[in-house]
């Protein structure tokens, strides 16, 4: 609750009293125009941290390893690209420093180790099992009962059963 307020009470103030302290040393047109431009600049960086984070994602899983730190770090850059998009200067560094790779990389490691995430989907809805054998991720519902995945191929040979008995191979194909 404390949070809550100083999240939705405390940080607007905070940036109102900014704004209009920098409107008034700079000029109304010239903070507006740091606002937008701030806004401008981080949504060109977190398009270029994004992809970044992607495709370092996409190694992990074609390595077969979980992506977790990549997953945090992409939670990070949407709460920067938010916080980018929402006019003040506090907002914004908040956004920057998030954006920053270099203090955005050892913020989700200690999420990480935390064990917050962990403990967030403990025991709840959908879980996801990795599979390093095949490199696929399998799912299931906590509580279901399935517990085990079978892999396997399947194969209708039946069709070529019944050409080698017929001998007629050539026959059309009511399957199709």
């Amino acid at each position: 609750m404390r949070f809550a307020f100083l999240l939705f009470i405390i940080v607007p103030l905070l940036e109102m009293l900014l704004l209009f302290e920098v409107a008034e040393q700079l000029g109304g047109f010239t903070t507006l125009g740091l606002v937008v431009l701030t806004a401008i600049i981080g949504v060109q960086i977190l398009k270029q941290q994004g992809l970044s984070t992607l495709l370092r994602a996409n190694q992990r899983l074609e390595s077969g390893q979980l992506p977790a730190q990549e997953i945090i770090e992409g939670m990070l850059l949407a709460g920067a690209g938010a916080l980018l998009l929402t006019p003040g200067f506090v907002t914004d560094t908040l956004g920057f420093i998030f954006l920053a790779g270099p203090l955005r990389r050892p913020l989700a490691r200690r999420i990480i180790k935390s064990g917050v995430v962990h403990s967030m989907g403990a025991g709840h809805g959908f879980h996801a099992s990795w599979s390093s054998t095949n490199g696929a991720a399998g799912s299931r519902r906590s509580g279901s009962g399935s517990g085990n995945v079978y892999e396997g191929e399947y194969a209708d040979d039946s069709r070529e059963q019944l050409d080698d008995q017929d001998g007629s191979a050539e026959r059309p194909d009511r399957f199709h």
